[in-house]
């Protein structure tokens, strides 16, 4: 890429803490599972980070109901982990792993999420890891833990997940992208805009849309305006993009990006 681009003679631009041209393809591995391939989130990434002029590559290794330690068995994610040359790598744990009691999230999320990160760096060293905060079922748990009642409703589970995301990425230092923080200031402001699915727990069209920005805010640091709106109606695509943005910019630190 370096080569590429001195050979060319042309200026580098910065971008999340990287340099690219603007010729070549930032390459994003994401790794995941239905809460990241419901309405082609990659895809809706890709189509905003377009629209600023960043050409992003995505590979998809997203299987629905998959674990950290499920993906840690699948041979070609490790080939692919293993090749290197990715600059971003987008981690998300099932829906409710990092939501059960602390120490059973110690036993079974952190390790894996550890493992991945470790593997990334050893054969992409300068690559990001974001870990994708996801968000709480709608009345929590959908399937209720009797001994841990904090994530049986909407608000416990929430701020478990926070934690446990935010922790991950403290302990490997990665970076946060806080879509489920996001998501709560949405479900707050606006009870209108509908973020589930009828099964009240996969994203809907707006909140992949609302996730979208959230990763590509991550990603990119800075304010932006785009077109692209997944066909959502203006105003509430625009107010989706806000506070994404808002959530994100505001809560740098706290993310682990600065």
């Amino acid at each position: 890429m370096m080569k590429l681009a001195f050979r060319l003679l042309l200026i580098l631009l910065p971008l999340g803490g990287m340099a690219q041209t603007p010729q070549d393809s930032l390459r994003v591995l994401w790794v995941g599972n239905s809460f990241s391939y419901c309405n082609d989130l990659p895809g809706m990434v890709q189509k905003i980070a377009s629209t600023q002029k960043v050409k992003l590559s995505c590979t998809r290794f997203l299987k629905g109901g998959e674990r950290f330690s499920g993906h840690l068995k699948n041979k070609k994610l490790l080939q692919a982990i293993a090749d290197g040359g990715w600059d971003y790598v987008v981690l998300q744990e099932q829906s409710t792993a990092p939501a059960m009691p602390t120490g059973q999230v110690a036993r079974e999320v952190y390790p894996a999420a550890r493992t991945l990160d470790s593997l990334v760096h050893a054969a992409s060293p300068d690559a990001r890891v974001i870990f994708y905060m996801t968000w709480g079922h709608k009345y929590g748990n959908r399937k209720p833990v009797a001994e841990y009642p904090l994530s049986n409703g909407y608000e416990g589970m929430q701020e478990r997940l926070k934690t446990s995301y935010l922790e991950m990425a403290y302990d490997n230092g990665a970076w946060c992208a806080p879509v489920g923080m996001a998501w709560r200031a949405v479900r707050s402001e606006r009870p209108d805009c509908i973020l589930y699915r009828p099964d009240c727990y996969h994203p809907a069209v707006p909140g992949s849309y609302l996730a979208a920005n959230v990763i590509f805010t991550t990603i990119l640091q800075r304010p932006y305006q785009t077109a692209f709106t997944a066909e959502l109606p203006a105003e509430q695509a625009e107010y989706l993009q806000r506070t994404a943005q808002r959530t994100v910019l505001d809560n740098l630190v706290l993310l682990n990006i600065r």
